[in-house]
């Protein structure tokens, strides 16, 4: 039996991107993993109840609020979704997750800094940070192959 992997839709193709973008992420082991059901796909933000598209949102310095271009304050979608991003990865036994990095509910390692410049800075996503606490590993398309090594060892057992 294989690991489930929570993944963000979007590297599916599906149409939840802010800006309604489909950027699927190509790779044969992905193609492999989604033949072998081991993902549960999710999109927080959706989840959360944001619709597609929707106003492009950043994480705020020194805050936990989620606020948008226009200055909509989006912090309870986004915590919802990382709630039932969480729920789902407890219900399935799921130990890691494949997230859309720079994203202010998914980035695992960079997120924008809350002045919409197009300028990252070190930090995690609302998601990401509530899976991390819960001792799930997130990686996301920037060390694919780190998950890869991760579940080649695992699955040896």
């Amino acid at each position: 039996m294989f690991d489930k992997i929570l993944i963000s839709r979007c590297f599916l193709g599906e149409n939840v991107r802010y800006n309604s973008e489909i950027i699927p992420l190509q790779h044969k082991l992905l193609t492999l993993w989604q033949q072998q059901n081991r993902f549960i796909a999710i999109c927080p933000e959706v989840f959360g109840g944001l619709s597609v598209p929707r106003e492009p949102a950043e994480q705020q310095p020194n805050s936990d609020k989620i606020i948008t271009i226009t200055g909509k304050d989006v912090s309870a979608p986004f915590n919802l979704g990382a709630k039932q991003a969480l729920a789902l990865c407890q219900q399935h036994n799921i130990r890691f997750a494949l997230l859309k990095e720079s994203s202010p509910s998914c980035g695992s390692t960079l997120i924008y800094d809350g002045s919409f410049s197009n300028h990252k800075i070190v930090g995690q996503g609302v998601t990401s940070k509530i899976l991390t606490q819960a001792g799930i590993k997130v990686f996301s398309e920037d060390n694919l192959e780190e998950l890869i090594n991760s579940l080649d060892k695992d699955d040896e057992f």
